[in-house]
């Protein structure tokens, strides 16, 4: 049995640390957009006449709350398909 190369070690925890981010991220965006929508949904209850407001001031709440989950979909990508790494051990 032979060792396990570097090349194969740097691509087992890319993928691990894609996996780790996207799985995070996940868990966050989740939490922020849950708490975004629960004090959306608190603001109309206690002033219904100030629903469009809150409503627009909501959902940029929640766009800005995915952009999390971009940013880790793009780091899992650049470390699945164009692994900064591997040039280091080349």
């Amino acid at each position: 049995m032979t060792g396990i190369t570097p090349e194969a070690l740097v691509l087992a925890f890319s993928a691990l640390g894609a996996g780790l981010s996207i799985g995070i991220a996940a868990v966050g965006i989740g939490f922020g957009q849950g708490m975004c929508g629960m004090k959306g949904v608190e603001g109309v209850a206690r002033q219904p006449e100030a629903k469009g407001d809150i409503l627009q001031v909501m959902l940029v709440g929640q766009a800005v709350t995915e952009t999390t989950g971009i940013f880790a979909f793009i780091i899992s990508v650049v470390l699945l398909f164009a692994n900064p790494f591997i040039k280091v051990l080349l």
